[in-house]
């Protein structure tokens, strides 16, 4: 019997380390990102009063706080590079705050003085943005609730401003709000969240956040998919036991961040972090080339009933479609990024995709396209529109969405539930068939775009095609014009 492969500690004594960061939503994303870099710098000996208390306010919260508790908070990450997987344990968190209905314990948490990042991670949906305005919702029930009821508030951003409030009051200066989800302007976003949310049952508070609290903006990157039987039995097989809840990660990450900490922070910068003054520029060329690169090859994945995003990359027709929507469409309306070749970084993502031992999934990039493509998509046709291209392959990406959501694949095979607004999709994108409107027509997606007539007459054209031939036939076509 030979040995199992060898998996690294932390090469430091976490007994050492006391918290300053609350930390929200500790998904995989997170354990694979923010403290992987955290880990690397108490490796170093540097900042170990930085280290994590994790946090959450959902259910499935509760249960990866009972799964990492389990292991002394310890998260496993492997790293799935073609060339060999590498193992780790980090232990940049030191405990999880217990998760209550009315984030009671968080609160506690939050206003210790010794706590000056608050950081989250809460997904693209779960900021409260009205998508036809692309401003914070104040009617949303969840802000309601929490407005009706500050003291038990149900919400992150609730929690936050629960605790600044108390922070205020007992003298203490407030922690630095930090996003670390793939939205742009996500600094801007939870700003709007959290002094929005005030402003509907205290005005002076919201005020005084906006005037005291540090949002910084930040771009977060690497692919992490979701754990399966598939990441479990990997961590076993690295010697690992049944961790329920391994992370796995492409060997790839990028972290760009404002510089705006008043409370103070960790010296990030030594361990890969880029402080820059031009986040916008970094996120935008990140949302549009490769998270609009997921949407792009999503769908037509997803109709092929391609199970991972690898082998849409080895489909001519997709990693084509990908190839000539990134060039004609996307790539010529990313403004400069500092010290940055678009086409070499374009190369960059490609690889990434193709990468055979991350095994995302093809069903993951096709999630919560209604919260995605307002993000990811459309703010790139809208683009093209003002430079007066007519940008079909978007338009395409579109239709192959509403095709997506008519829940059946082009074999036939039934497509499965995939976004918080899937009846509604479902329902629009069915009647679209007869009248391409009912899909365009959702304002809140789609915006001045749905009432483009170029952009209507292009869609439809490309639905009707897509209904008739199929994918295959319909970017064959694509490919040769």
């Amino acid at each position: 019997m030979t040995d199992a492969p060898a998996y690294t500690l932390p090469a430091y004594d976490r007994r050492r380390l006391t918290p300053g960061i609350v930390h929200i939503g500790l998904g995989n994303f997170h354990r694979a990102h923010m403290a992987v870099y955290l880990d690397d710098l108490f490796a170093r000996g540097e900042a170990l009063d930085w280290a994590i208390l994790g946090a959450g306010v959902r259910a499935p919260d509760a249960r990866m706080r009972d799964a990492l508790k389990a292991q002394d908070c310890l998260s496993t990450v492997i790293e799935l590079d073609p060339a060999g997987k590498t193992a780790r344990r980090i232990g940049a968190m030191v405990d999880f705050i217990e998760v209550q209905p009315d984030n009671a314990a968080l609160i506690a948490a939050m206003t210790r003085p010794e706590i000056r990042i608050v950081s989250l991670t809460v997904t693209e949906g779960g900021y409260y943005v009205d998508p036809a305005t692309g401003r914070f919702d104040p009617t949303h029930p969840d802000i309601r609730a929490d407005a009706n009821s500050p003291d038990r508030p149900a919400t992150a951003f609730g929690a936050i401003l629960a605790a600044l409030k108390a922070r205020r009051a007992k003298g203490i200066a407030p922690f630095t709000v930090m996003s670390c989800d793939n939205l742009p302007g996500n600094g801007h976003v939870t700003r709007a969240a959290v002094a929005g949310l005030a402003r509907l049952s205290d005005p002076a508070l919201a005020d005084w956040v906006e005037a005291q609290v540090a949002f910084p903006n930040g771009m977060v990157d690497r692919i992490t998919p979701a754990t399966g039987p598939r990441e479990r039995a990997m961590a076993a097989a690295f010697g690992l036991g049944d961790d329920p809840v391994p992370v796995t990660c492409e060997p790839f990450r990028q972290w760009v961040l404002e510089d705006h900490f008043p409370a103070g922070r960790p010296p990030l910068e030594q361990v890969g972090v880029t402080f820059t003054d031009h986040v916008h520029a970094y996120e935008m060329m990140k949302i549009r080339i490769l998270n609009g690169g997921h949407a792009i090859i999503a769908y037509p994945g997803g109709l092929l009933d391609i199970e991972y995003v690898h082998e849409a990359m080895a489909e001519p027709l997709i990693s084509g479609f990908l190839d000539k929507v990134e060039r004609d469409e996307i790539i010529p309306i990313v403004p400069p990024v500092p010290n940055t070749d678009l086409a070499a970084y374009y190369a960059l993502i490609r690889d990434r995709f193709s990468n055979p031992e991350v095994a995302d999934t093809e069903r993951r990039l096709c999630l919560d396209g209604s919260n995605r493509q307002p993000k990811f998509i459309i703010p790139s046709i809208a683009d093209n529109l003002a430079r007066g291209h007519l940008p079909r392959g978007l338009i395409l990406e579109s239709a192959l969405w509403c095709r997506y959501c008519m829940g059946l694949s082009d074999a036939g095979k039934v497509i499965e539930p995939n976004d918080p607004n899937w009846d509604r999709l479902q329902a629009a994108a069915r009647a679209a068939t007869a009248d391409p409107m009912a899909w365009l027509g959702m304002a809140d997606i789609y915006g001045a775009v749905g009432r483009d007539p170029t952009v209507q007459a292009a869609f439809a054209a490309y639905l009707a095609d897509l209904g008739a031939r199929g994918v295959r036939a319909v970017l064959r076509d694509y490919l040769s014009s």
